[in-house]
């Protein structure tokens, strides 16, 4: 363990130092620890359909409790990523040897629970401002991060990055790095659910680490954050029946929301369109975009650097026209959006390029009588 200048009391590092020093002469780290990894806790079959988050927030211990309470959360296994060493040991890990943090992986339903949700608990339970390591808990080994499997995670990584230094909670920086996943290895056995199986020690751990301290101080009454519940499948906003459609779309619309077609630049409602206001899908009425990020790429159709609400929106490889792109849908209704590139302005680098037809505008005016009240704050 790596001890380096901080806000954290020199008693509580102390505490931490003894703890290690335990921890080192019970479990007695050997070459053995190489082969004790997961036994039944990780290796029990995973249902197709879930998704994983992959987070790192200082000592594992302390991260599996929060995530394991929440609905819609399968399992959550303690680990380490990040760094290049393959198959490492917590003795390697622990002695800042290998580039790896340690980390937790959330298996999760988001038909239950969305990754912006998962996203609002981990932010709860970490100091994004200290890029030393967690608490007392100091050196790049402890360091917190985000590790996303795809460009949808990696979005809504950046949009709640961006939702929580602009909330000015925090009065230093934000530093919690969003880096791409590669690899991650479960730590040994002794580690998972140690909350569970050594309550006293793990307690006595973490009153002593300062971390519980930090979050009532930072976060107060909005420490404990309650999901939507609402995931991917049961939103407000649903999508109507093929017949219903069919009456309720023009033929252009339904064209391209339903069939994946395109219509033609500097000829639609809204390219060049200049009002304040938020874009919802055409199908479903979900919130989709907002006018503060719709920027001119003149290229003739609606472009925007960030969707208003990342976990409206997927994306999925588009191989069509003998291409390979990036296609952005809707996530309650279903509908071809357009697609995404990565040659948009600062701060994403991306031009989310959307169809005027899969799109309904709202005016500023008009948004809290149409029940979009909640995004006023951004105008």
């Amino acid at each position: 363990m790596k001890i380096k200048k901080s806000d954290t009391p020199y008693y509580i590092i102390l505490f931490g130092l003894i703890v290690l020093a335990v921890m080192m002469s019970v479990n007695g780290f050997s070459s053995s620890d190489k082969q004790e990894k997961l036994t039944q806790k990780v290796s029990k079959p995973m249902p197709e359909h879930l998704e994983i988050a992959t987070l790192a927030g200082g000592c594992f211990w302390c991260m599996e409790p929060p995530f394991e309470a929440l609905p819609g959360v399968y399992q959550v296994i303690s680990g380490y990523t990040g760094g290049s060493e393959k198959n490492p040991t917590y003795q390697q890990v622990a002695h800042g040897m290998t580039g790896h943090t340690e980390s937790v992986q959330v298996h999760y339903d988001p038909a239950q629970i969305s990754y912006a949700d998962i996203l609002e608990v981990f932010w709860r339970n970490i100091d994004p401002t200290d890029g030393g390591g967690q608490f007392v808990d100091r050196g790049s080994q402890y360091r917190s991060g985000i590790f996303y499997h795809n460009d949808e995670q990696k979005q809504q990584a950046l949009a709640s990055k961006k939702k929580l230094e602009d909330s000015k909670r925090f009065s230093r920086p934000v530093v919690t790095e969003i880096t791409p996943f590669s690899a991650f290895y479960p730590a040994e056995e002794y580690h998972q659910d140690f909350y569970k199986k050594s309550t006293s020690h793990y307690k006595g751990y973490r009153r002593g680490s300062g971390r519980d301290m930090f979050i009532d101080k930072t976060w107060g009454n909005d420490r404990d954050y309650s999901p939507s519940g609402m995931g991917r499948g049961g939103s407000k906003f649903t999508k109507p029946s093929k017949a219903e459609l069919k009456k309720m779309l023009t033929p252009l619309q339904y064209k391209v929301t339903q069939e994946e077609g395109t219509e033609p630049p500097f000829k639609n409602e809204y390219w060049d369109n200049h009002q304040k206001g938020i874009y919802v899908d055409i199908v479903s009425g979900e919130p989709l975009f907002s006018s503060n990020d719709k920027f001119d790429s003149k290229t003739g159709w609606p472009s925007c650097t960030r969707p208003l609400v990342p976990e409206n929106v997927y994306s999925k490889t588009d191989k069509s026209f003998f291409m390979v792109r990036v296609e952005v849908r809707s996530k309650q209704g279903e509908s071809h959006l357009g697609h995404i590139f990565d040659d948009g302005p600062k701060p994403t680098g991306l031009r989310y390029c959307i169809n005027s037809a899969s799109l309904r505008f709202v005016p500023v005016e008009k948004m809290q009588a149409e029940g979009y009240g909640e995004f006023l704050d951004g105008f």
